[in-house]
């Protein structure tokens, strides 16, 4: 890169004063000034979008990588519990081989194979929608307790006396 020390940016001023004159430096300097500001810019945007494309390349490497490393996770962990299930087959069959019927018999259910069928379902026939508390209603009743919500103003209504009439 250019090497620009003190003693050459006042050359380069002397030249630029002497050669644009001491009436247009200020506007060509602010000119050339917006015109760097403009390149820094679009240098750090070409910076900026090559470092976004380096980082998108990464991570489809990494994304790559992490489905190959679950991929083989998954193989090893179906090719596992297959093992495992195929393992516990034969070990049933070989249990269970004594168990054909060929073995006296006793004459319960369980040694002829016969299961009963599971019972039947019943529905509950309770009112699900209807909240029901742990106190009887004939005793809320007797004792006066309220089981219906009413507003205050409902309430009033209800315990004021008969002569007062309201406007």
């Amino acid at each position: 890169m250019i090497d620009f020390g003190f003693d050459k940016l006042a050359l380069i001023g002397a030249v630029a004063l002497i050669v644009i004159g001491p009436e247009k430096l200020p506007k060509v300097a602010r000119t050339v000034g917006h015109l760097l500001g403009k390149a820094q810019r679009y240098v750090a945007d070409v910076k900026a979008e090559v470092n976004r494309s380096i980082e998108l390349d990464e991570l489809k490497k990494m994304k790559t990588e992490f489905e190959t490393a679950a991929r083989d996770v998954e193989t090893t962990v179906r090719d596992e519990v297959n093992s495992a299930a195929s393992a516990f087959e034969s070990d049933w069959k070989s249990a269970t081989s004594g168990l054909d019927g060929s073995g006296t018999d006793t004459g319960d259910a369980g040694s002829l194979g016969y299961q009963p069928p599971p019972p039947e379902y019943r529905h509950p026939r309770k009112k699900w929608r209807l909240k029901r508390g742990a106190t009887p209603q004939w005793y809320k009743k007797r004792h006066g307790v309220r089981t219906h919500a009413q507003s205050g103003a409902a309430r009033v209504a209800r315990y004021r006396p008969p002569g007062i009439k309201l406007r």
